[in-house]
């Protein structure tokens, strides 16, 4: 595969900051874009970032896209307790702006689109593994601003512009850029610092999975695929053994690290309940085949918080996605549509 020139968006985010250093070892050149909201919320050394578009999604134009064979798309107000908060915002930023991007990208000539979805768009799906073609029941602001977007860029695909939707599982595993918001990376931090894993829903629940490494890997893999392979495809990303119940992950997390499990119950049965096939990517995308399980994921965070001493402050407000944004908010480094200000230069 020849190299490509890549910009990714995001690039400053949890999945971004793995993803890009695995870009670069199979030799593609990559260029950021990220308005670095959450630059400095790293857990371990100082990065070295890519050179880098300080940009808003929002205003991203074709001239920006120039030059580029690929775009991938990470950029997003990511966790469904922040696209509750600012619904509104949710959507003009995951689905205004991301079509925008998209329609950006193919008006520069950039060749492939790679949008990262997600397989909450399943929602509430009962206890049959769904693939691609299920009926989409989204429950949150997030997980609607991802189908509409996935609607709206295949309009666009035609035989120069080839967007592919891979619609990650929840994501876990440690990342410099760290995000404890996510299921298996809370409950190891709360095993961490406290020797408990609180489980608040009835532990039902079942959630896919897949590690922020995996991740990185199937972008690459779509990155390379032949391009008539990939065009308009929508495609599960994870693996059928991650397919596990809330309670499930805390048992995991539990045995890993010797923390006690207290399930409360207190917030009841949790919807958002769906396990997913994922042979459609084992059949388009070859290259990528999954290497972490939930344990080994608990395994590594628990020791790369321990080595780089993971604390409960940290944990509460730089990692946790909601905190960070109301406290930029809070000290006028962003406004209340989320934008930088001129208070709040650098990433604050």
């Amino acid at each position: 595969m020849n190299s490509m020139r890549v910009l990714v968006t995001g690039h400053q985010g949890y999945l971004g900051t793995v993803m890009v250093p695995l870009l670069q070892e199979c030799g593609h050149t990559v260029v950021g874009l990220d308005s670095g909201l959450f630059a400095d919320c790293v857990l371990g050394d100082a990065l070295v970032d890519p050179v880098t578009l300080a940009t808003d999604l929002r205003d991203v134009v074709a001239a920006d896209l120039a030059g580029f064979d690929a775009v991938i798309h990470l950029a997003a107000l990511s966790n469904d307790p922040l696209g509750t908060l600012a619904p509104e915002i949710t959507h003009d930023i995951n689905h205004h702006a991301s079509v925008r991007l998209a329609r950006a990208a193919k008006d520069a000539g950039v060749g492939r689109f790679l949008y990262a979805s997600t397989c909450s768009v399943y929602g509430a799906a009962g206890q049959d593994a769904v693939t691609e073609d299920a009926v989409l029941r989204p429950l949150t602001p997030y997980a609607v601003s991802k189908v509409r977007v996935e609607d709206d860029v295949a309009a666009m695909a035609d035989d120069s512009f080839a967007p592919v939707f891979l619609r990650n599982a929840t994501a876990f595993g440690y990342s410099p850029r760290l995000r404890a918001d996510i299921v298996v990376n809370d409950l190891t931090a709360s095993a961490f610092l406290t020797g408990r894993i609180v489980v608040k829903s009835d532990g039902t629940p079942w959630r896919p999975l897949v590690h922020a490494r995996d991740i990185a890997h199937a972008f690459a893999a779509a990155l390379e695929a032949p391009v008539d392979r990939i065009r308009n495809r929508a495609l599960n990303i994870g693996t059928e053994a991650n397919n596990v119940t809330v309670r499930d992950i805390a048992e995991t997390v539990a045995d890993v690290t010797g923390a006690e499990v207290v399930v409360t119950g207190e917030y009841g049965a949790d919807p958002r309940s769906y396990r997913v096939d994922f042979s459609a990517a084992r059949e388009v995308l070859p290259a990528f085949v999954p290497e972490w399980s939930v344990r080994a994921g608990a395994e590594e965070l628990f020791a790369a918080y321990a080595r780089h001493g993971l604390t409960a402050d940290a944990l509460a407000q730089r990692f946790t996605r909601l905190a960070r944004v109301t406290e930029l908010q809070r000290t006028g480094a962003i406004d209340e549509n989320l934008r930088r200000t001129r208070v709040g230069v650098g990433s604050a």
